[in-house]
């Protein structure tokens, strides 16, 4: 019992202990960083399995790392290159930051100190490809899987202890494609993002670096910070960024993977949001209707009156009585035969219908108009004879009868 009490106790001083110190102020944090008690320090170690969560970042992704409110997660890309990123270790190390940076596979080929730097001041070391191709969301995904595992390969050899190297990688230029993350979440590799950059690699001033950090963060209140070791501009805006961070209250939070002997962090899924949903906050949209699949539909008979328990004498009258009515004439008319539509060749209508035909429809009119009555045997020989034995000119005189018929024939037309 005395032996079980006192194992207790020095359990429960060292779970108090423990949070004192995920929880401690900046000031104890700065304390605990020797020769530099002004220094902003690391808050907290968060733990991640990249296999519960495998992409993160509100850039573009719906989840990022749960973080507190006023917390910070510092992140740089394509390095090592001697001549700035030696610059970024000694800024972090003066005020015992932790960070996690990304390396291209080509810088840590031609600098692996750089990398075995990182690892011995205590960084997370992830991966950022092999040629930091800016094609990656439209490449063939065998040449994706190249430089995925080009970067591996070469940052891992560079290190002493290979099992250092995270499981996290980011896309160059975070030119995401569903194969690429697809094949990065199936080694169980964690996809980063951002919240939030600082545009260190446009052609800005370093106190455009600086302003863009720290307005974006006050937007956001927390989230995960994307940077370059790479640029002059970072160098210069970095040490201004932690003192205003200082200033502002906000803390660091240094993320590593999880392990075997390190489980992941505790955490709901709700605190990998960004700005969680809660009860006091009305839903801006109404729920997404589900769009349900349905097996065999086109097998699926429709309902008839039996299966309703109607009586098939009694159907209800759906149309009204002159609709119905109408229907039943309409199926016992005839349909109508080609014949009604056809036009005999030599017609008034045909000979009307071009220019040239003109002069033998209107004879034809004129023949029409001509009174029955008066074309007997007799009259029909007398006109033989006055039309023979007139001359030709006379003949011609007589226009203007065809011409009136003409006219005639238009109006009826």
């Amino acid at each position: 019992m005395i032996g079980s009490s006192v194992v207790f106790r020095a359990r429960s001083w060292t779970v108090l202990l423990l949070g004192l110190l995920t929880t401690a102020s900046p000031a104890a944090l700065a304390a605990e960083c020797s020769g530099h008690p002004d220094a902003l320090g690391t808050s907290r170690t968060l733990v991640v399995d990249p296999r519960e969560h495998p992409r993160i970042g509100t850039m573009q992704y719906r989840e990022t790392l749960p973080l507190k409110d006023h917390e910070v997660v510092l992140t740089f890309d394509d390095g090592p290159l001697p001549k700035y990123s030696n610059q970024v270790l000694q800024i972090l190390a003066n005020e015992c930051i932790k960070a996690t940076f990304f390396i291209i596979g080509e810088q840590a080929k031609a600098n692996p100190e750089g990398v075995r730097k990182l690892v011995a001041a205590g960084h997370t070391v992830g991966t950022h490809s092999m040629t930091h191709p800016l094609t990656m969301n439209r490449m063939p995904i065998e040449k994706a899987e190249a430089e995925i595992n080009g970067g591996i390969e070469w940052t891992s050899a560079a290190m002493t202890d290979p099992s250092k190297l995270a499981p996290f990688f980011r896309i160059p230029g975070l030119m995401r494609a569903d194969g690429v993350e697809n094949y990065l979440i199936s080694r169980g590799i964690q996809v980063w993002s951002a919240d939030f950059p600082a545009d260190d690699w446009r052609h800005v001033s370093p106190d455009r670096v600086y302003q863009l950090a720290i307005q974006r963060l006050e937007a956001k209140g927390k989230g995960i910070l994307l940077l370059h070791d790479i640029q002059a501009r970072t160098v210069a805006a970095l040490p201004k960024i932690i003192r205003d961070l200082k200033a502002r209250g906000y803390r660091i939070v240094h993320v590593v993977p999880a392990t075997a002997d390190q489980p992941a962090t505790p955490t709901t899924a709700v605190e990998w949001l960004l700005h969680p949903p809660t009860e006091t906050t009305p839903i801006a949209r109404w729920p997404q209707v589900p769009n349900f699949v349905f097996a065999q539909t086109a097998t699926l008979p429709a309902p008839g009156l039996a299966d309703l328990g109607a009586e098939t004498a009694r159907q209800p009258q759906v149309l009204p009585r002159k609709t119905m009515a109408q229907a039943d004439i309409a199926s016992t008319l005839p349909a109508p035969g080609r014949d009604l539509f056809a036009i005999p060749e030599g017609s008034i209508e045909v000979l009307l219908s071009t220019t040239l035909s003109r002069r033998a429809a209107t004879r034809l009119a004129m023949a029409a108009e001509a009174p029955r009555a008066g074309k007997d045997k007799a009259g029909k020989i007398r006109g033989q004879r006055t039309a023979r034995g007139a001359h030709p000119a006379a003949r011609h005189a007589t226009a203007p009868r065809p011409t009136r018929v003409a006219t005639s024939v238009k109006k009826r037309a």
